[in-house]
């Protein structure tokens, strides 16, 4: 075996000191892969298998006594030995500092941080602008099974987030719900599928089923570049174009959008805002929020068009879901149909502040345009063509107000990866009332709602920031033996 000279494994009780051993351990490991890889693309053979391995931080508790703590994380549960695997601390350094940092105020004892057993897949040691030059043959690509190692599933599931993991008699309990094989492979997915490199991602996240809200989100963003003072310094767009303010620009526009493009409000903290356009479905709304959560946002919300379902409603009202009814089918697996997904109190607040600021509204006539209920998503696109009376009994039982095709699965996954959420939908039709949208009547409805509807998003989003987001956190997320990091 072929492996790097890396720093022995040693004892740390300052968080800088932790983060920076654990650096040069997977800076070291990245380094050598990188090196023996171009090497065997230049025709090269190693004489042995090559390896690298990701760093680990462990921590011992051997005490029951309980951390006195206002968070919902920053402790473990009780006493036993813990540990994860980290990678990528050129992105993840402030975190992993934070994270370090409370467990070393909670528990008083050092962290351990070494070179652990797990490998680095190859494809995870490249970086984005990595050019590796030259060509493999069909045979040498196969080859590289035999030399280095690839990513493996079995690595990268997400038993700890889904409660299923259980660790051997031996075996460390987790300190996060990720390890680090995951979070390289939802990096890597990330960048194909926003068409933005993840270290662009902010804290707080748009998510829209419309581009409607995405053209505005990009007027927006480059008009607020023009703004003396403004507290977002940059505003990136697929391909990595970034505008700073006086308008200088940097990076090359993709010669077509990717699937589901990314669009970022940066902020020196990273604290700004993120928009996603998911495109339609629910499975759409998995798979780019299965990614997103290896980057521990602070707050996800959903802003999207729906289907009214009462007959009170207009077109234009807003709905801000309480409850959700899951026929999306996407989590079946990870998370039951019997699990509650609950309202949580602080994004319902900051919501409805929100609109209450930007239409000037309050009282009955705030609760005039915004109705607060039950949102069904479903993964039929065409419910209203099934047999009588089927999903529309389901919608009364249930006490459905709006149906969409993403917020119970955005929601959903927010619960399972301990990410807060929030749904706030506009009506754009009501299919049981006979009002749907004519040639025409949609480009006049989108352009009187979309523009106030995406500012109550991002005013959402301020209110959330300005309120701190220690509180956001909530414990009614967390689990009865709950990983330390956030």
């Amino acid at each position: 075996m072929i492996t790097p000279d890396v720093a022995p494994r040693r004892e740390f009780n300052d968080p800088d000191a932790a983060l920076a051993h654990a650096a040069a351990i997977y800076e070291a490991g990245v380094a050598h892969l990188r090196t023996h890889l171009q090497a065997f693309i230049d025709g090269e053979m190693p004489g042995d298998r090559v390896r690298a391995t990701y760093p680990y931080v462990r921590l011992r508790v051997d005490t029951v006594l309980r951390a006195d703590s206002r968070l919902a994380y920053g402790f473990v549960a009780g006493p036993g030995r813990y540990e994860t695997t980290l990678t990528r601390p050129d992105l993840f350094g402030g975190y992993y500092r934070e994270q370090f940092r409370l467990l070393l105020r909670n528990h008083a004892v050092a962290l351990e941080v070494g070179a652990s057993d797990e490998p680095i897949p190859v494809h995870f040691s490249l970086a984005e602008d990595d050019l590796l030059e030259g060509t493999l043959t069909p045979q040498r690509r196969q080859l590289m099974r035999d030399l280095f190692d690839l990513p493996d599933l079995a690595a990268m599931d997400d038993g700890i987030a889904n409660g299923s993991f259980e660790p051997g008699p031996r075996e460390a309990k987790p300190l996060a719900l990720f390890t680090a094989p995951r979070v390289d492979y939802s990096l890597h997915r990330m960048r194909h599928y926003s068409g933005t490199s993840p270290e662009h991602f902010q804290n707080f996240v748009l998510f829209t089923n419309y581009q409607f809200y995405v053209d505005e989100f990009i007027r927006l963003g480059r008009a607020t570049m023009s703004e003396p003072g403004c507290a977002y310094t940059a505003f990136v767009e697929p391909g990595n174009v970034v505008t700073r303010h006086g308008g200088a620009s940097a990076g090359a526009v993709p010669p077509r959008l990717p699937q589901m493009p990314a669009y970022h409000l940066v902020r020196p903290d990273g604290a700004g805002i993120t928009m996603v356009n998911l495109g339609i479905g629910p499975a759409n709304a998995k798979n780019m929020t299965d990614h997103i959560a290896v980057l521990r946002p602070h707050a996800w919300i959903m802003l999207g068009h729906c289907a009214g379902l009462r007959n009170t409603q207009q077109l234009g009202d807003y709905v801000l879901a309480h409850g959700y009814v899951r026929e999306d089918h996407v989590l079946d697996e990870e998370l039951p149909l019997w699990v509650p997904i609950p309202a949580l109190a602080e994004i319902q607040v900051a919501l409805e502040r929100a609109v209450a600021d930007v239409t000037q509204l309050s009282g009955y006539e705030l609760k005039r345009v915004l109705r607060t209920g039950t949102v069904a998503t479903t993964d039929n696109r065409n419910w209203e063509l099934l047999p009588h009376p089927g999903p529309e009994r389901r919608f009364s039982q249930s006490r459905a107000v709006a149906l969409d095709m993403e917020s119970a699965t955005i929601a959903a996954n927010g619960f399972r990866f301990r990410v807060p959420y929030g749904t706030l939908l506009c009506v754009s039709d009501k299919p049981l009332h006979g009002e749907i949208k004519l040639p025409g009547m949609a480009n006049a409805f989108y352009r009187e709602r979309v523009d106030q509807h995406l500012r109550i998003g991002m005013r959402a989003i301020e209110l959330l920031r300005e309120d701190g987001v220690a509180s956001l956190h909530s414990r009614k997320l967390r689990s009865f033996a709950e990983v330390a990091f956030q």
